[in-house]
């Protein structure tokens, strides 16, 4: 199979970082590219990047040389890693210029004509595209966004139950592993020992809209949300990896618990019945016990991309009550905005990307 070339913009942060591991070997994409600051451009990676995973980064990506993030790169695909500031001025330039960007950023997330994409939950929203292309005046560039690390988990517990039995409101109270701040991050005397019951202004913000558009339908130029009311509490928490999720959901109709946990565990979304290389099986992990999921013992489900979900029981309030978990900077993050690669390149919709790389390869 002929691969896609592809690189990663902000290739040296926590995120990048992370793209760049999941990428190493990928049966789809031959990563090529990595872009970063000033400071970092023309130095190797292992020199550039303080590289924070627990796995050894692999000896040739090391050897690849930083380059300054242009319009003028030896790729196709990009996947960026950029701060929001940076995607705005930049995320846009790329796809004008005809790559295909898939972005952890948040900065074209809520534009109408973007997909927020969890390929379990919306696949179909990827018709945007089409209008994206034609009303931006792009060839064949695009934006494909995948949402905050937050709303991934409570999103994908949420989407077999609102298929079947409509969801009216949700309260949700995150705790969010420290490396959702990047690196260095939260200040260790502000985090040992402490629970800080603020992470930014925006955080809430996105929780409250993003399962609204990822819930919602397409009508392949913009999305009609899904009318949830959600009342979201974002807070930080002394755990390295894992963002938990407590949620309490009310229902249009009103299933039982024995329902719910069909939902859930008869569900086989399109990424699935794929098999694409980065879908997990099951996308939703059940746990039964009293005291899980919890981040140090399930963040890794799946490869870090499944979503585990346990403690379902009613709720006095709402309907029922569960804890959703998901890891971070893999599902939250460079691993949920592969995923949507995969989708696409199993779709066809990047068929253009891999005839220039076929012309490439065959010599002449």
């Amino acid at each position: 199979m002929t691969k896609i070339k592809v690189g990663v913009v902000g290739a040296t942060g926590a995120v990048g970082q992370r793209f760049a591991q999941l990428l190493a070997g990928h049966p789809y994409f031959d990563l090529v590219v990595l872009t970063g600051s000033e400071r970092s451009a023309g130095k190797k990676y292992k020199e550039a990047a303080r590289w924070i995973l627990p796995q050894p980064m692999p000896d040739w990506l090391g050897e690849m040389t930083i380059q300054p993030t242009s319009t003028d790169l030896d790729c196709q695909l990009f996947f960026s890693a950029l701060p929001t500031q940076l995607a705005h001025e930049w995320e846009s330039k790329l796809a004008a210029a005809g790559y295909g960007v898939f972005s952890n950023a948040g900065a074209h997330r809520m534009d109408q004509d973007v997909p927020l994409l969890i390929p379990e939950v919306n696949p179909e929203h990827l018709d945007l595209l089409t209008h994206q292309q034609r009303t931006r005046g792009w060839e064949r560039g695009f934006i494909v966004t995948n949402p905050n690390c937050t709303s991934i988990p409570m999103t994908i517990a949420l989407a077999p139950l609102q298929a079947r039995f409509g969801v009216e409101a949700v309260i949700a109270t995150s705790m969010q592993a420290l490396s959702g701040a990047g690196y260095p991050g939260v200040p260790s005397l502000d985090a040992v020992d402490n629970v800080i019951p603020f992470i930014a202004e925006s955080e809430e913000i996105k929780m409250n809209n993003e399962p609204n558009k990822m819930l919602g339908q397409s009508n392949g130029q913009r999305v009609e949300g899904a009318g949830i009311t959600v009342s979201a509490h974002c807070n930080r928490v002394p755990v390295s990896d894992g963002h938990l999720v407590t949620v309490s959901v009310r229902f249009k109709d009103k299933p039982s618990i024995g329902d719910i946990l069909q939902a859930w565990q008869t569900w086989e979304p399109l990424p699935q019945k794929l098999n694409l290389p980065s879908a997990p099986t099951p996308p939703l992990v059940v746990r039964t016990e009293d005291n899980r999921p919890q981040p140090r013992l399930d963040r890794d489900a799946g490869g870090g991309m499944a979503t585990s979900v346990g403690r379902l029981r009613p709720c006095p309030v709402l309907d029922v009550r569960f804890v959703a978990l998901a890891h971070n900077t893999i599902r939250g993050a460079a691993g949920g905005s592969i995923l949507n690669a995969e989708l696409m390149f199993a779709q066809g919709m990047l068929d253009v990307f891999k005839e220039d790389a076929a012309r490439v390869s065959v010599p002449t």
